[in-house]
């Protein structure tokens, strides 16, 4: 019984460093991949980069080289929108099934989905000059709407007139790796050359490009805090 007790003891001991070791190995290797992911990304104008890798044991997936799941934050992504910056406040990415090559120099995931957020100041910086960006509330149908306040001659001139509010409600869509403003709410539309004026300022597409290599658009909706993107894409590499 007493070499039983023993036996016990040392097995419960071995796997308390085995934890240990596993949970210490898992967080040089989050520090690491954060690391190649801001430097090989073109991520270098990122902030904070924070990766989590799912599983246990660690070790055990380190050896088969692969990876159920792995999560990466990221804060502040400056991205390009033609010739202007836009920066996104966060995005987040769920990568799964991730390959680590032969020699652990480079990772690729089967599969990634996440979410970014582009502020609406941010936007408005990719906007055309005298256009300004704001959370609409939602609309009849309870869809998220964009406020957009624009220097457009003809509509303060005709809000005056008939003592309406100028601001316009406009949706986003998303093709391609472009964002999508459409107005969809103009005050005085029925004046004459109004509305065509207005969209001349408001309707624009912006490229969004920078985003990590293998992640592409897929949907933007508008809420209080900001434009959400979803952002998806097949075969992402983790540096390259």
């Amino acid at each position: 019984m007493r070499a039983l007790r023993i036996s016990l003891v040392i097995l419960a001991v071995l796997a308390v460093l085995f934890v240990a070791a596993d949970r210490l190995a898992v967080g040089m290797a989050e520090d690491e991949v954060a690391q190649q992911i801001k430097d090989s990304n073109g991520m270098t104008e990122a902030g904070e980069v924070d990766v989590s890798i799912d599983g246990f044991p660690f070790l055990t997936q380190f050896a088969t080289k692969e990876f159920d799941k792995i999560t990466v934050n990221v804060s502040d992504v400056t991205a390009r929108s033609g010739a202007r910056q836009v920066t996104l406040s966060s995005l987040t990415a769920d990568l799964s099934d991730v390959r680590l090559s032969d020699g652990y120099s480079s990772a690729t995931a089967s599969h990634a989905t996440g979410t970014a957020l582009i502020s609406y100041d941010a936007l408005t910086k990719a906007a055309d000059k005298d256009v300004n960006l704001g959370w609409g509330g939602k609309s009849d149908s309870g869809r998220g709407q964009v406020r957009v306040d624009a220097q457009v001659g003809p509509l303060t001139r005709a809000c005056a007139l008939l003592k309406q509010d100028c601001s316009v409600r406009a949706t986003v869509g998303v093709s391609g790796n472009k964002i999508k403003l459409r107005a969809t709410r103009i005050p005085a539309s029925k004046v004459p050359g109004v509305e065509e004026a207005v969209r001349k300022k408001t309707d624009f597409d912006r490229a969004i490009d920078g985003l990590p290599d293998g992640l592409t658009l897929k949907r933007a909706v508008p809420t209080q805090k900001g434009i959400e993107l979803t952002v998806e894409g097949e075969d992402v590499p983790l540096n390259s």
